[in-house]
């Protein structure tokens, strides 16, 4: 039986909906439909719950996602007292798939895709009021939100591959390796781009704060307005220029971030996020530890002290520890402390990346260009301008040494050294260890 097949089909409006993100008027109950409701004919009133359903559930696994590909990426360990498999198992490259390292960010993100699938299904058979803008509206930000999940578990099973097409649950659609994922990826957000963009100018519901940033102020009133279609696609499209980048189709780059929320001169932070709270009906971020635990704790790898050049303010992301943290061999001096509390965001895509993405398009075409955008991070991390050769393999160098300290701890780094040619660059520190290239298909779903 296929892990999709097994998923439970929770209530998409999960009970751990995002309480900071979405506020309904008069205090509703989000816990009221069922999928049945929604798949067979969603109404209006059950859009709002809909939407956010999607977004809390692509926060599940999330720390278990992350940590594995932190820790094949040799970015950092994570000790842990409950499960010794992670400085076991996943430091070794020795992935049993049949473990929750494996089965965890499979089935959460299939889970969310199939929730995303209803919300599909109800647009198609809605006999409510909603508009035909409306309905391309909402069918855009759906199917942009899937694409994301589906790169995510592209990301992680490389060519051990996935299905993209997951529509009929009982009639999957064949695993594709990589190459065929990215393109039925970039497929769909290109489908996604063109219900957004005949969207209208409003989502006939309201946008979690996650995306606050991508909100534009009025010319006239000046008032910050409400994230619209629009602005959507602008989320679209910088999701467009990863995957283009990983296909290495640079000329599609530039276009993609040209219509994103791209800015080489602005705000390095600015993006979409997953958020977080404390209220009880809600999820923490589960990246968060206070700094010096024993019990739990995620140590720096000492190459990213070792490697970083002096004064880079990006090593601000680690602390030293009072005492150092060992187990199996494995030594760690300094915390990993990009969060600083449960409530903190957790990036989806951001402005940092995007400049580095510009990098990374013009290297061969226009290394002048590259190395400005390169500078821009180099001088924020108050580090002087690069003065390096622009030869092909320095630029290279320069932009995985700016990834590496930019996105340090966001899951990229492992990615950036497969598609690279360069895993076996990445250290093992004791003898049995060793960096895999793909994470397994579950055991259980049947190839």
């Amino acid at each position: 039986m296929k892990i999709i097949k097994q998923l439970k089909i929770v209530t998409i409006i999960a009970a751990i909906f995002l309480v900071t993100a979405c506020e309904l008027d008069g205090g509703e109950s989000l816990n009221g439909a069922s999928t049945s409701s929604i798949s067979d004919d969603l109404s209006r009133g059950e859009l709002p719950q809909a939407l956010t359903g999607v977004l809390s559930d692509m926060r599940v696994g999330i720390s278990t996602n992350t940590d594995v590909l932190s820790i094949v990426g040799r970015e950092y360990y994570y000790f842990t007292s409950s499960d010794p498999r992670y400085e076991g198992d996943v430091v070794v490259g020795n992935l049993n798939n049949n473990t929750f390292y494996v089965t965890t960010p499979w089935g959460a993100r299939y889970a969310t895709i199939k929730n995303a699938n209803l919300v599909l299904e109800g647009l198609d058979n809605t006999t409510s009021d909603l508009s035909d803008a409306e309905i391309s509206a909402t069918r855009g930000a759906i199917n942009t939100l899937k694409a994301h999940e589906l790169l995510m578990l592209s990301n992680n099973q490389h060519d051990n591959g996935i299905r993209v097409d997951v529509t009929d649950s009982e009639s999957l659609g064949d695993f594709v390796d990589r190459a065929g994922a990215l393109a039925g990826i970039a497929d769909l957000l290109a489908s996604a781009a063109t219900d957004l963009s005949a969207g209208g100018d409003a989502f006939p519901f309201g946008i979690p704060s996650g995306f606050n940033d991508l909100r534009k102020t009025d010319a006239v009133t000046g008032d910050v307005m409400a994230v619209m279609p629009s602005d959507m696609l602008e989320f679209n499209r910088a999701l467009l220029a990863r995957v283009e980048a990983y296909r290495g189709n640079y000329p599609a780059v530039l276009a993609a971030l040209e219509a994103s929320f791209f800015e080489l001169d602005g705000d390095l932070r600015k993006g979409v996020y997953h958020t977080f709270s404390l209220s009880g009906a809600d999820l923490p971020n589960p990246l968060f530890i206070a700094l010096d635990q024993e019990a739990n704790v995620r140590v720096a790898h000492s190459s990213f002290l070792a490697d970083a050049e002096a004064g880079d303010g990006r090593l601000s992301k680690v602390v030293e520890r009072k005492e150092n943290r060992d187990a199996s061999g494995l030594v760690g001096t300094h915390d990993v402390a990009i969060y600083s509390s449960l409530t903190d965001n957790v990036p989806i895509v951001r402005n940092e990346e995007l400049i580095l993405l510009y990098a990374e398009a013009n290297m061969a075409t226009n290394p002048m260009e590259a190395v400005a955008a390169l500078d821009i991070l180099r001088v924020a991390a108050g580090l002087p301008a690069y003065s390096g050769a622009t030869t092909a393999a320095a630029l290279e160098d320069e932009l995985l040494y700016n990834r590496r300290y930019s996105l340090f701890a966001e899951g990229h780094r492992w990615i950036d050294m497969r598609r690279f040619g360069k895993l076996a660059e990445l250290p093992n520190d004791r003898a049995t260890d060793n960096v895999p290239a793909a994470i397994p298909v579950p055991a259980n779903e049947n190839q």
